[in-house]
């Protein structure tokens, strides 16, 4: 029997305002809907903190050996999905991303100079190409080539998925929630962020709609 190959899916842990971080529920959703029978969908919550983010992907690469690995991210005030062509090595300064210990990465960087680490590195996967193919589909999709990745923590996991897989990774970028699907807020995680909270319905016609539906579907399978 052959092997399966692994996809790794990363998303953020709680921030702000958010208990649950919106692309951590993507991630979770992506791993319940999976990539095919030859495909194994691995997923990790990734804190909001340069050090431990620094650590966990390369902890990722250097002992599950992924085929590709993906990393979700959120597009404040966008309503489309985008794609992430490069990742930068330094210039993450902004203490907010440190996990409330206010320290940032040395030298500012990924991965230091004298390390390995360039200026810049691009995923092996033609963003612009997939964005294209995408749109032909009908989904709207655009390519960013730096414009989105602002030396966030975001931009930071992908530079360090990069390095690590030798560019064998994909930083993608979610809508902003209050551009999404409107029905999202009926998906509401329990305290436990395990199952979702299920609908009260007197009739077989509501409990049969598509969203107490989807929410016994997606229970059904944690």
């Amino acid at each position: 029997m052959s092997r399966e190959e692994i996809v790794f899916v990363t998303g953020f842990g709680p921030f702000r305002q958010f208990l649950v971080n919106p692309n951590w529920k993507t991630a979770q959703s992506l791993k319940l809907v999976g990539l095919g029978e030859k495909t194994h969908v691995c997923t990790k919550e990734v804190p909001v903190s340069y050090v431990k983010t620094q650590k966990i992907i390369a902890e990722i690469w250097q002992t599950l050996h992924p085929k590709f690995a993906v990393h979700l991210g959120e597009a404040r005030g966008s309503s489309v999905v985008s794609l992430e062509q490069t990742a930068r090595n330094s210039g993450y300064r902004d203490v907010e991303w440190s996990g409330g210990g206010g320290v940032c990465p040395d030298s500012h960087c990924c991965v230091c100079v004298c390390g390995g680490g360039g200026a810049e590195k691009l995923s092996v996967v033609n963003m612009k190409a997939v964005a294209k193919e995408f749109r032909q589909g009908g989904t709207d999709v655009i390519y960013s080539r730096e414009l989105l990745a602002g030396r966030n923590l975001c931009e930071f996991a992908y530079y360090c998925s990069l390095y690590h897989g030798q560019r064998r990774a994909a930083l993608i970028w979610q809508p902003d929630l209050k551009y999404s699907d409107p029905g999202h807020r009926l998906f509401s995680l329990l305290p436990s962020g395990r199952r979702y909270r299920s609908f009260m319905s007197r009739t077989n016609r509501l409990k049969n709609c598509f969203y107490p539906w989807a929410v016994r579907l997606l229970n059904h399978h944690t």
